[in-house]
């Protein structure tokens, strides 16, 4: 079983704190959606950059994406939260709202002792940013950072799990927390596949555009007959790693129905990206998405018995051949 990230495991009392305490340790959030041009970082330097109050020392693993080796905290931490840019890049800024994808860990300031990272587990973690799904020191110290950039925080516990700590995570509720986070990414409604387009040279399937300016592909569905077998290729091929049938994924989706090409659902027209397990979709989602690379745009033709069948949905006919453009974005 995926273990669980201490961060997500916040009481519910706490989410709707994320606004309180001192605003002077705020980064301010921008406006600005990156596109995923602009969310791949270039070269980032080392910044002395302190926003407020002391953080203890990074001795070892100072490189951006190593697992870091931290100092025990030196006297009483800030009352309020720390923040030091550690290594700054010129990455696109997060904005409150966006999917951060990162690798962290997490210490008790006065023992130094490691209660969580995410660097052993060999994957970044998946996270969404200022809305309060995360403990309020993140919230408030990761908005307005860029990607690419390796941030420090030192949390007092009223930007934390508060008076009743966090016992499953060794964390007192009198507990300073720091961690040292590697922003590896952002994500939002804007973000798109990004790899190496494959032709479609198959002319019986639909074409799906390859456009990725975070803007809905087209879907043009040929007038012939859908095929009997689910279909699965690469629209755009990314570098990530293949998708697992356990796997939680975070896309983009753009959904037709292949009599008529009439759109029925798609995250462009909301915005939002959405995330799901594929434990838990159409048999046709599944199978189809399976397998494949993170980052990539993928063509899925699914036919009734791996959709919805015989039963109809809203803007689905019963016994509809489906056709999905979707672009994998993240494993959460």
């Amino acid at each position: 079983m995926r273990r669980r990230s201490v961060l997500l495991a916040v009481p519910a009392g706490l989410l709707t704190a994320a606004g309180c305490g001192s605003e002077k340790a705020g980064s301010k959030s921008s406006k600005a959606s990156p596109s995923p041009e602009s969310s791949s970082p270039k070269a980032a330097e080392p910044t002395g950059e302190i926003v407020s109050g002391p953080v203890p020392a990074i001795t070892g693993g100072t490189k951006f994406g190593e697992k870091p080796k931290v100092a025990k905290g030196t006297g009483q931490p800030s009352a309020d939260l720390a923040v030091k840019t550690v290594i700054k890049s010129d990455g696109a800024e997060v904005a409150a709202g966006d999917y951060l994808q990162v690798d962290y860990l997490g210490q008790i300031w006065n023992t130094a002792k490691v209660f969580d990272n995410s660097y052993d587990r060999g994957k970044p973690a998946v996270f969404q940013i200022g809305i309060g799904q995360v403990i309020p020191g993140w919230d408030k110290g990761l908005v307005g950072k860029q990607v690419g950039s390796r941030v420090e925080l030192a949390i007092p516990p009223s930007l934390g799990y508060g008076k009743q700590g966090q016992p499953q995570a060794g964390i007192k509720g009198t507990d300073t927390m720091v961690f040292v986070v590697d922003i590896v990414n952002a994500f939002n409604g804007k973000s798109s596949a990004k790899g190496d387009t494959v032709a479609q040279t198959n002319l019986d399937l639909p074409k799906v555009g390859t456009e990725t300016d975070g803007k809905a592909p087209s879907i043009d569905v040929p007038k012939k007959a859908a095929p009997k077998k689910l279909v699965s290729a690469y629209v755009i091929e990314g570098d990530g790693p293949k998708v697992k049938a356990s796997d939680t994924l975070l896309v983009q989706y753009k959904g037709v129905v292949w009599d008529g090409g009439k759109q029925f659902d798609a995250t462009y027209k909301k915005g939002q990206l959405a995330q799901f397990s594929l434990q838990q979709v159409v048999k046709g989602w599944a199978q189809g998405l399976t397998g494949k690379k993170v980052g990539s745009r993928v063509l899925i033709v699914i036919p009734p018995d791996l959709g919805y069948g015989k039963e109809a949905q809203q803007g689905i006919p019963a016994n509809s051949t489906l056709v999905f453009s979707v672009d994998i974005l993240a494993v959460l």
